[in-house]
């Protein structure tokens, strides 16, 4: 099935069944950049198929490596060692992919005497990179953009960077990554210390391949000059993306659901740990270990649910989780206070506003904060047409939402939910959920 521009989803329940997820995000991004810097070949199983790893993928060709065409059974890539980035003949395109734009600027600033370009769509010239560009500038690097630096489409000239011990304002794995992509190249030791730990994919990859990498509470430190070797990546199912079916499985009655292969580190587990607050009955089984990520199968049932307080170090454990905690916070008893969250208002979309206006759209009674929501459980669902301003995650979250109303909900704008899950709707189908689609374009 074709990924739809219009959605109209009909409530149906209950769901039943074992479903696989994409591969994770994250990881996907993260294996094929260091694929693309390491000596040898990489080969990566799993990859997630979406529009941002495509981005990733696309500007690594465009800096020497040799990436095969991109699919979920096996990518080969031909890495040109640390320091070998050719200067690419025209501007690089990071799409949508924030992750793309951030990590990738560390590697850029890092390689000396080259010049390189890059930029986005709309909504990426939109998103604040100077949070990655000023420490990096206080590195040595030189970079400049719109609005100071600050904005997309954004200029770098390769510089030989000097190590830094960084004090990071916010709990930010893109922040994080960066700066420690860039301390692979420099002379002594790149720290990042965040106010919580951030998910830390970048530090556990980092050392697969080879880079001096230690970890002490919150800070996270590369000793350079690293050299990376290529390695066997097995990228596991994305708990963002289960995070849909987690909520699903828990607001649709009489439901029992088995997500299969799904990364459960402990840094991306937040999901998990409030929905269990809130009363979900959700077990792990089958755990495991994928080159050094732990892994299992995640079965969830249909549990009555009860609001909580979701802030403090939780937050960047769940930050993408957050717009379909609010489906499911919509539905507990009680209220849901979510806090903390500011960082959602530069996202791919405004999510607090975009939840808030599109829950309320759909009955839910809610209140918008600066930097949360205060949501009132036991909503009094009803149908009508939402829109996703073009996030995939917005897109998703409605998509459940969607689910528990008594009457049809239409979805504006369901074709960006490809950018990470392009087999969502397929899924959906597959569970039995009543679809009607419009104006279907090829993703």
């Amino acid at each position: 099935m074709d990924t739809p521009a219009v959605l109209t989803v009909s409530a149906r329940s209950p769901l039943r069944g074992r479903i696989a997820v994409p591969g994770d995000k994250s990881i996907s991004h993260r294996a094929l950049m260091l694929g693309s810097l390491a000596e040898g070949e990489t080969t990566i199983r799993g990859l997630l198929l979406g529009e941002d790893p495509r981005s990733t993928a696309a500007c690594f060709r465009a800096l020497g490596a040799e990436i095969s065409e991109l699919n979920s059974e096996l990518v080969r890539v031909r890495g040109i060692g640390l320091g070998n980035l050719q200067e690419p003949a025209d501007i690089l395109d990071a799409g949508n992919s924030g992750t793309t734009m951030r990590l990738m600027l560390g590697i850029l600033a890092s390689h000396p005497d080259r010049f390189f370009a890059i930029t986005g769509d709309r909504s990426l010239r939109s998103r604040p990179m100077g949070r990655v560009a000023e420490p990096l500038r206080q590195m040595g690097a030189r970079i400049w953009g719109r609005e100071g630096g600050k904005l997309a489409p954004l200029a770098v000239w390769g510089e030989k960077l000097q190590p830094r011990a960084y004090q990071s304002p916010v709990a930010s794995a893109q922040v994080k990554s960066c700066l420690l992509l860039a301390g692979l190249m420099v002379d002594g030791e790149t720290s990042v210390t965040e106010p919580f730990r951030s998910r830390d994919h970048s530090e556990r990859m980092l050392a697969a391949f080879g880079a001096a990498v230690s970890v002490d509470g919150n800070t996270a430190a590369v000793r350079g000059p690293a050299r990376l070797r290529g390695q066997e990546a097995i990228v596991p199912g994305d708990i963002s993306s289960a995070a849909f079916w987690l909520v699903a499985g828990s607001i649709v009655p009489d439901s029992e659901l088995t997500i299969e292969n799904v990364g459960v580190n402990p840094t991306r587990t937040g999901v998990l740990d409030i929905l269990r607050e809130m009363g979900a009955d959700i077990v792990l089984e089958n755990p495991r270990e994928a080159m050094g990520e732990p892994v299992a199968d995640l079965r969830v049932r249909t549990a009555p649910l009860r609001g909580c307080d979701i802030g403090g170090e939780v937050i960047p454990r769940a930050i993408d989780e957050l717009p379909v905690l609010a489906v499911a916070a919509a539905c507990a008893q009680g209220r849901t206070t979510l806090r903390d969250a500011a960082e959602l208002r530069v996202k791919e979309s405004d999510r607090i506003a975009a939840m808030a206006h599109e829950l309320s759209a759909l009955g839910v009674t809610l209140r918008e904060h600066p930097d949360g929501l205060e949501i009132e459980g036991e909503a009094r669902w009803h149908g009508g047409e939402v829109r996703t301003y073009d996030d995939h995650r917005i897109a998703m979250s409605l998509a459940i939402a969607a689910l528990v109303a008594p009457e049809p909900v239409a979805i504006q704008g369901m074709g960006c939910a490809a950018i990470s899950y392009p087999t969502f709707v397929p899924t959906l189908a597959e569970l039995g959920v009543n679809l009607l689609t419009a104006e279907c374009s090829e993703q």
